[in-house]
C-alpha cells in the first residue's frame, strides 16, 4: 500500500468519523460451511477482511481500531481449530509487521495473552515492541479476552492496593477502575460493529462499550470489506450522540 493511495470517498463529512472502532468479527465458520469447506478456510478468508479493515481505517485517519480476535471462551473449541487459528495469527503478524511499521501503526494486545502458545506469544510481543513507536494508529487485538474476566482482574488489583494501603476505598471510582483495565490508556470505543447477524456483545468490552453506538450487519466477516465498513461508518455518522444530554444542549455546544 503506497502513501499515494487515496482515502475512500465518504458519503458524510470526515469530522463525523468515530475516533475508536471496535469489531466483533463473526461468521468465519458459517461462511466456510455454506461453501462446503473446512472452518479454517473461513478463518483464512477472514484474515483478508482484517487486512482490508485495518488499511481502510488507517487511510481514513481513524486512530484506534480494536478487533475481537480470540475470546476466553474460544479455548473450548476443537484443538485442531485452535492450533489453526494460532498459526493464522502468527502468519498475520509476520506478513503485516513491515506495513505496520511503514504506516505508523502500533500493535497492542489485551486479554490473558499469557495463555497463548509460546511461539505465538513471543512473536506477538516482538511485533508489539517493533511497532511501539507508531503514532498514526493503534491496532488492538483482543486475544484470549473476556470482558468479565478483565473487570475481575481490575477489581483484584484494586483490592490489593487498598489492602496494601496504597489506595483508600473512597478513591475507588470509575476512573480508578478504568486505569486498571487492559485498555488503560485507550479511549472507549465510539462504534461497535458486529458481523453475521448476531445481536449481542459476547463478553467483549462490557465496561468500555457503555456509551458506544452499535452497528449489526448480517454480512459474514469474510465478506465484510471496504464498502461494508463505509456503510457502518455512515450509519454512525448519521446518529446523534447525547451522553445523557438533550438534543438542544448538544446543538448549543456545536454552535
Amino acid at each position: 500500500m503506497s502513501e499515494q493511495e487515496q482515502s475512500p470517498t465518504l458519503p458524510f463529512p470526515a469530522e463525523r468519523l468515530p475516533r475508536h472502532v471496535a469489531v466483533i468479527m463473526d461468521g468465519n465458520g458459517r461462511w466456510a460451511k455454506r461453501r462446503g469447506w473446512r472452518r479454517v478456510r473461513g478463518h483464512e478468508e477472514g484474515a483478508e477482511s482484517v487486512r482490508v479493515v485495518v488499511r481502510t481505517c488507517r487511510r481514513l485517519g481513524i486512530p484506534y481500531l480494536t478487533l475481537y480476535a480470540f475470546s476466553e471462551e474460544n479455548w473450548a473449541r476443537p484443538q485442531a481449530e485452535i492450533a489453526a487459528l494460532m498459526k493464522l495469527l502468527e502468519r498475520f503478524l509476520r506478513r503485516e509487521r513491515d506495513e505496520m511499521l511503514e504506516r505508523g501503526i502500533r500493535l497492542n494486545a489485551i486479554g490473558s495473552i499469557e495463555r497463548l502458545p509460546a511461539s505465538t506469544l513471543a512473536l506477538l510481543r516482538q511485533v508489539m515492541a517493533d511497532t511501539a513507536a507508531g503514532e498514526h494508529m493503534t491496532l488492538t487485538l483482543a486475544l484470549s479476552y473476556g470482558g468479565r474476566q478483565e473487570i475481575a482482574r481490575a477489581a483484584r488489583r484494586l483490592c490489593q492496593e487498598v489492602a496494601a494501603g496504597a489506595l483508600r476505598p473512597e478513591e475507588v471510582d470509575e476512573r480508578a477502575v478504568a486505569e486498571r483495565l487492559d485498555t488503560a490508556g485507550l479511549p472507549d470505543p465510539d462504534l461497535l460493529i458486529r458481523t453475521s447477524g448476531e445481536l449481542r456483545i459476547s463478553n467483549f468490552l462490557p465496561w468500555q462499550l457503555a456509551y458506544a453506538e452499535f452497528y449489526f450487519t448480517d454480512t459474514l466477516w469474510p465478506d465484510f470489506r471496504e464498502a461494508e465498513l463505509i456503510q457502518a461508518l455512515a450509519s454512525y455518522a448519521a446518529r446523534e450522540r447525547r451522553f445523557g444530554k438533550t438534543s438542544e444542549q448538544i446543538a448549543g455546544e456545536e454552535t
